[in-house]
C-alpha cells in the first residue's frame, strides 16, 4: 500500500500569493501598474505646523478664561465674606403734607356764545380772532338803517299824538271850568276827561316803540359781554344773521382768571368741609396729564352741596390766576390739594416697604449688620416718603435697595461711596413742603 509523506517545509503565503494573481491573470487582461516616470510620491507633512497650531488654541483659550473668570475686588470681597450688599437709609422725623391728587378739567369761569339779539345783514367786524377784548369793546355792527326808519316813524307818531293830547287837556280844562259854572252838561265835560287819559296812554304806547327801536339800534352794535379771549369766528362779514342763531358769532371765554373742577371722595369731605368752615385757604396744585410738570398754583373756591350718588364724589373748584394762561380751557390736569400738614413724624422711604402675607414690612439692618423682619404700620405717604406709626424707631437703619434675596437674619454689608460696585444710600429724609 502506497503511502504519501508530506514534507516538513511549510507552504510559503507568497506563493499562494502569486498563485492568486496568476489565476487573475488568466481572466483579466493585463494593466499597466508601472507609475509614470515624471511623478513623484507626495511629501510627508511636518509635524512641528501642528504643534503650532495646538499652542496658539491653548494660549486663546487661557486669554479667555482670565478675560472673562477673573473677578471684581469688591465682588471677591464679597464672596470671600458672604455678605449681601445693600443700600440702606435712616429712620427720621420730618414734616409731612397730606395731599390729595385728583384729576380735574380746567373750566372757565364765563364761557359765553355772543349770539344777536335781532336780525340784519353783518356790515362789520371788529375783532382779531384770538384777541384779548374787555367788557363793553364793540365787536361787531350789523345795518342799522331799517330800525332808523322805523324810529323816524314812531317818533312822527308820538310827536302826532302828543299834540292831540296837549289840545285835549285845554279841553278838558275849559270843559271842568264850565261845569262849575253849570255852563255845559255833565255828560260832556266827563267824556273830555276820558279822552285826554285815552290820549295819554297812546303817548305812552308811542313812547315805547320809539325807545324800542332806539334799543334795537343799540342791539345792532354787538358788544364783549365780559373780559376774555376771543376765539375762531363764526359768521363772516356780510353774511345775513338772525337773533339766537346756532353757533352764535363768536365765542368769548374768561381766561383770566380761570378754575379747575375736580372731584374729591366721599371719605376726603370731612376734613377739607372742616378746613373750609374755618375760612383757611386751602392751596391747589395744578399738574400736567402726566404729573410730571407743575404749571400754576390756585385755592379751593367752594364745595359743591351734593355728592354724585353713582360715583360716591363730590365736585369742587379751585380758583387760578391764571396770569400767563398756563391752563388752558377743557385742559385736563392732575389737582393736588393740600388738605392738612402732619408734623414731627417718623418718616422712612417708600421703596423701602416691603408687602407680606402679614402686611407691610421693612429690614432692619441691626448692630451686628444683620437684617430683622419688622412689620410696620403706615400712614400718609408722598411718592419718595412715607409715614410709620409703628414698627421702627427714629435712628435705625431700613434696607431700601439689595432686598431680593434677604431674610431674616441674612448678614449684610453697606458699601461706600468709592466702592465700585456701591448702590447710594438714602440719606435721612428730610421735612417735606407740600
Amino acid at each position: 500500500m502506497a503511502r504519501f509523506v508530506q514534507t516538513g517545509r511549510p507552504h510559503d503565503s507568497r506563493q499562494k500569493t502569486d498563485r492568486m494573481a496568476t489565476s487573475s491573470s488568466s481572466t483579466t487582461p493585463p494593466t499597466n501598474s508601472t507609475p509614470p516616470a515624471d511623478s513623484t510620491p507626495p511629501a510627508p507633512r511636518p509635524r512641528h505646523g501642528r504643534r503650532l497650531i495646538y499652542l496658539a488654541g491653548g494660549a486663546l483659550a487661557v486669554v479667555l478664561a482670565v478675560a472673562f473668570l477673573r473677578p471684581h475686588t469688591t465682588t471677591t470681597k464679597h464672596a470671600r465674606t458672604g455678605d449681601q450688599p445693600v443700600a440702606v437709609a435712616t429712620v427720621g422725623k420730618g414734616d409731612m403734607p397730606v395731599i390729595l391728587t385728583e384729576l380735574g378739567t380746567v373750566v372757565p369761569i364765563t364761557n359765553v356764545t355772543v349770539q344777536s339779539r335781532i336780525d340784519g345783514y353783518l356790515m362789520q367786524v371788529l375783532f382779531t380772532e384770538g384777541q384779548h377784548v374787555h367788557k363793553g369793546d364793540l365787536l361787531a355792527l350789523i345795518d342799522t338803517r331799517p330800525y332808523e326808519v322805523l324810529l323816524a316813524q314812531y317818533q312822527g307818531q308820538l310827536e302826532q299824538d302828543q299834540a292831540q293830547l296837549a289840545a285835549a287837556r285845554v279841553d278838558n280844562a275849559r270843559y271842568q271850568r264850565l261845569i262849575r259854572q253849570n255852563s255845559v252838561a255833565a255828560m260832556t265835560a266827563k267824556d273830555q276827561q276820558y279822552k285826554v287819559e285815552q290820549l295819554e296812554g297812546t303817548v305812552k304806547a308811542d313812547q315805547a316803540l320809539v325807545d324800542n327801536e332806539k334799543l334795537q339800534i343799540t342791539y345792532c352794535h354787538i358788544l364783549a359781554p365780559v373780559d376774555g379771549r376771543v376765539g375762531i369766528r363764526q359768521v363772516d362779514m356780510g353774511n345775513y344773521i338772525t337773533a339766537g342763531q346756532t353757533n352764535g358769532l363768536v365765542i368769548l371765554t374768561q381766561m383770566q382768571p380761570i378754575s379747575v373742577i375736580f372731584t374729591l371722595p366721599e371719605n376726603d369731605i370731612g376734613p377739607v368741609a372742616a378746613r373750609l368752615r374755618t375760612g383757611t385757604p386751602l392751596p391747589v396744585d395744578a399738574w400736567d396729564s402726566s404729573n410730571l410738570t407743575h404749571i400754576a398754583t390756585g385755592q379751593v373756591s367752594v364745595l359743591d352741596s351734593q355728592i354724585d350718588t353713582s360715583t360716591g364724589t363730590v365736585r369742587m373748584r379751585a380758583i387760578f390766576p391764571n396770569s400767563q394762561e398756563e391752563l388752558f380751557p377743557n385742559q385736563f390736569v392732575n389737582a393736588r390739594l393740600l388738605v392738612n400738614t402732619d408734623h414731627d413724624v417718623l418718616l422712612v422711604p417708600t421703596n423701602a416697604l416691603q408687602t407680606g402675607p402679614n402686611g407691610q414690612f421693612v429690614y432692619v439692618v441691626r448692630a451686628d449688620s444683620t437684617v430683622e423682619v419688622r412689620n410696620v404700620k403706615v400712614g400718609h405717604a408722598s411718592d419718595s416718603m412715607t409715614v410709620v406709626t409703628d414698627g421702627v424707631k427714629e435712628g435705625e437703619r431700613v434696607v431700601t435697595d439689595g432686598v431680593d434675596h434677604l431674610r431674616d437674619g441674612v448678614k449684610v454689608s453697606i458699601p461706600q461711596p468709592g466702592d465700585a460696585t456701591a448702590t447710594p444710600a438714602t440719606g435721612a429724609p428730610q421735612g417735606q413742603k407740600g
